[in-house]
């Protein structure tokens, strides 16, 4: 998997970052650079950290599941797309106004569990980890940076389209997966 795959999955990874990131910037009066930072080094670093516990995680059964990894992979990112493009359509919650490690974690954490599922499925598709992770952490920063930003300018607007549009860049990645591994494309 190449620079230009792993960029496309941190992009659909970061949606959901991006749309807290979003009602983050709305609820907040006077937007200061510190915010836009707080968000992207929180929700960047998770982003990066939970691939690589999922690697690990992934890396125990590789060898058990070698023949299925493509499958695998497809479903896991086919589900975590449809779960994004159904949150769209949910009810928006409302958002905290702090910015606070008690407040920031749990969100970081929930907007990145995600990215534990995709990890796994990096240790089946025999992906530099290290540089993959770096990717996706750093295109989640800088997406949750714009996402303050959007918010507090254009407010929620865009908030669900983010998530619509991750979950199919997720969905077109396992179905390329898969295609790939079955010899049907690529």
């Amino acid at each position: 998997m190449g620079f230009l795959e792993i960029l496309i999955i941190g992009v659909g990874l970061s949606m959901d970052a991006f749309a807290v990131s979003i009602c983050k910037g709305l609820s907040t009066r006077m937007l200061k650079l510190k915010h836009a930072l707080i968000c992207g080094g929180y929700f960047g670093f998770f982003q990066g950290i939970m691939p690589f516990l999922g690697y690990v995680l992934g890396i125990q059964f590789k060898d058990k599941i070698e023949s299925i990894d493509h499958w695998i992979a497809f479903i896991l990112l086919a589900l975590i797309g449809i779960n994004m493009i159904k949150e769209a359509f949910e009810d928006e919650e409302t958002c905290n106004t702090e910015f606070s490690p008690k407040v920031m974690i749990p969100l970081a954490i929930a907007t990145s569990i995600d990215a534990l599922a995709i990890g796994v499925t990096f240790a089946f598709l025999n992906v530099n980890i290290l540089s993959a992770v770096s990717i996706i952490a750093c295109t989640t920063f800088v997406i949750s940076m714009i996402g303050v930003k959007i918010g507090h300018v254009f407010g929620m607007k865009y908030k669900s389209k983010a998530e619509i549009a991750g979950g199919i860049i997720l969905i077109g990645m396992g179905i390329k997966i898969l295609l790939e591994h079955l010899h049907i494309f690529g």
